[in-house]
C-alpha cells in the first residue's frame, strides 16, 4: 500500500488535551515541505502553563480573538491531507516527539470531527533515529540532531516551520538509513 508522508507539529497551552488547547498546528509532506499547512485555533478554555505559551509565542487572548474555532480548524486541515494524499495511499503522520503531537491532534480530530484520517499510521523521528543509529533516547534530541542534520539551526516553534524542519530533518536520516543499510562498495584495484 503506498504511503504519504506528513510531517506535522503543533503548539499547546499545556501537556495534555484533556486539560489544555491546541494553539496552531503545521503540516507538510515530508517530501515537499513548500507545500504547507499552517492554522491556529481558538483555545477550548482559559488553562494554560507560562512555559507552554513562551514556547511558541501565542497568547491566549490573540487566538480568542483571530484563530478558527476548532471543529472548522480541524476540517480544514482533513481536507488539506485529502487533497495531498493521492487516491488508495495512507496518510502517516510522521512528527519529531511524536508521541507529544500525535495525541493532541489525535484528540482533536476525534473530538471535533468524529474521524482521524491518519487512523493509527504514525512515525516518530526520535524513535527512527535510535532505531537506526542505536544510542540513548537522550542522544535523539534536537541539541544531538541539528548539527548533523540541519546544519544546527533550532526549531523555530511557528509549527509550520516546525513541521517543514522535520520533514528536512526525517529525510536527511532517512537517507543516512539507506546508506548504513547499504554502504557504498568501493572496488579494489588489481596488483
Amino acid at each position: 500500500m503506498a504511503e504519504t508522508l506528513i510531517s506535522v507539529d503543533v503548539e499547546t497551552a499545556g501537556p495534555h488535551p484533556s486539560g489544555y488547547s491546541m494553539l496552531s498546528i503545521g503540516a507538510c509532506p515530508v517530501d515537499d515541505p513548500a507545500n504547507g499547512f499552517y492554522v491556529e485555533l481558538k483555545p477550548v478554555n482559559d488553562q494554560m502553563t507560562t512555559e507552554a505559551l513562551s514556547i511558541g509565542g501565542l497568547t491566549l487572548e490573540y487566538l480568542e480573538a483571530n484563530g478558527v474555532a476548532s471543529d472548522e480548524a480541524m476540517q480544514r486541515f482533513a481536507d488539506w491531507i485529502a487533497e495531498i494524499v493521492p487516491d488508495g495511499d495512507t496518510a502517516v503522520f510522521v512528527g519529531f516527539n511524536a508521541a507529544f503531537d500525535w495525541m493532541f491532534v489525535c484528540d482533536y480530530f476525534q473530538r471535533f470531527l468524529g474521524r482521524n484520517p491518519f487512523g493509527h499510521s504514525a512515525i516518530d523521528i526520535k524513535s527512527y533515529y535510535l532505531g537506526m543509529a542505536g544510542g540513548t533516547w537522550a542522544e535523539t534530541s534536537l541539541r544531538f540532531l541539528s548539527p548533523h542534520y540541519l546544519d544546527g539551526r533550532p526549531l523555530s516553534h511557528n509549527a509550520l516551520g516546525d513541521a517543514q524542519d522535520q520533514a528536512t530533518l526525517f529525510t536527511a536520516i532517512a537517507a543516512d538509513a539507506t546508506t548504513r543499510r547499504h554502504p557504498p562498495t568501493t572496488k579494489r584495484r588489481k596488483k
